[in-house]
C-alpha cells in the first residue's frame, strides 16, 4: 500500500496492478475500529486480495492517536463538532484520491468497523451523493450518542431512539453486518442502525431467511425494500463476537470462521454500483 497525507490525516492507497491509463476503477474507503490501524484493518479483511482480483482501488484513512488514544475514530462527539471535523477531513482525503488517482466518480462506496462503522454513516449521511453504498460492520446507527458517555450506553444497547435521517435526499444503500454475540457493540445496534436507515426511505422488511454455507457462521438476513428495490440489508452472523467476519487468523477482531464478510461487502457494492451506471 501506498501512504499519503492531507492536512494531518494519513491515509494509504492500495492499487491493483496494471492500471492502464484508460481505466477508471471503483474506490473502496476502509475505516478501522479501535485499536487498530489502517494495516490491521487491511491485513485482517484481505480486502487488498479481493481487490487484486477484482480489480478496484482501497483507501484506508487512519485515526491519529494524538486524537484519540485507542484510535478510535470520534464518531459520537457531534456536539462540540469534533465528529464533523473528522468526517470533513477523512472527506478532503477521499476528494484528493478522485483527483490524482484513476477513480469511476460514479461507482465509490465506504465500509467501517466498529467505530469505523459508525464514523462511516457520518460520512454517508453527510455526504449522501458521494457514496453509491455504505456498510456498517458492527457498528452504531446515526445521531444516538453526542458524548463518550452516551456512545458507551449505546455500544451496550441502552440507547434504543437513534435520531431519524434528514428527509428529502437519497442515501446510499446499507448492509449491516452484526454478530448476534458481540459484546462491545451489543446486537441491537444492527438492527437499530438498519430500522433507520430503512426508515428514512420508506422501506418495509421482508421475511428474515437464514443462510449457512459449510461450517461458517449461520446468517439471519433481512432485506427491507423501497419501490421492489432492497435499500437495506441486515445480516446478523449467528455466533460472531467484535470481529471482521471471516477475517485472516492470528488478528485481534478478526474471526476466520465466517461468512466472509469482505466479499460480502463486495458483493453489495458491486450491485450499488450497476444502478449507479
Amino acid at each position: 500500500m501506498t501512504p499519503g497525507m492531507v492536512g494531518l490525516r494519513r491515509y494509504y492507497l492500495y492499487r491493483p496492478p496494471g492500471i492502464t491509463r484508460t481505466e477508471r476503477l471503483p474506490l473502496m474507503v476502509m475505516l478501522h475500529g479501535c485499536l487498530q490501524d489502517a494495516g490491521a484493518l487491511a491485513a485482517s479483511s484481505k480486502m487488498n486480495q479481493l481487490a487484486a482480483r477484482k480489480r478496484f482501488l482501497v483507501l484506508y484513512p487512519e485515526q491519529e492517536k494524538l486524537s484519540n488514544a485507542q484510535a478510535c475514530w470520534n464518531w459520537y462527539d457531534t456536539r462540540s463538532g469534533r465528529a464533523q471535523r473528522e468526517a470533513a477531513s477523512i472527506d478532503a482525503v477521499i476528494d484528493q484520491v478522485r483527483l490524482l488517482q484513476p477513480v469511476d466518480q460514479q461507482r465509490i462506496a465506504i465500509a467501517g468497523l466498529s467505530a469505523g462503522a459508525s464514523m462511516a454513516a457520518l460520512l454517508a449521511v453527510s455526504h449522501p451523493r458521494r457514496f453509491c453504498a455504505l456498510i456498517m460492520h458492527s457498528g452504531i446507527a446515526t445521531g444516538l450518542a453526542h458524548s463518550s458517555a452516551t456512545a458507551i450506553m449505546a455500544m451496550r444497547g441502552r440507547r434504543l431512539l437513534p435520531a431519524p435521517l434528514p428527509a428529502g435526499i437519497k442515501l446510499p444503500a446499507l448492509l449491516v453486518i452484526q454478530g448476534s454475540k458481540d459484546r462491545i457493540v451489543f446486537p441491537v445496534n444492527g438492527t437499530l442502525a438498519a430500522q433507520q436507515w430503512a426508515m428514512q426511505a420508506g422501506a418495509k422488511a421482508g421475511k428474515p431467511r437464514t443462510v449457512q454455507r459449510g461450517v461458517r457462521y449461520p446468517s439471519t438476513m433481512i432485506d427491507y425494500r423501497a419501490q421492489g428495490q432492497v435499500v437495506v440489508s441486515l445480516c446478523e452472523v449467528n455466533g460472531l463476537e467484535h470481529a471482521w467476519s471471516g477475517g485472516a487468523k492470528g488478528f485481534a477482531y478478526s474471526d476466520p470462521k465466517g461468512p466472509d464478510a469482505t466479499a460480502m461487502i463486495w458483493a453489495f457494492a458491486s450491485k450499488q454500483f450497476a444502478y449507479s451506471s
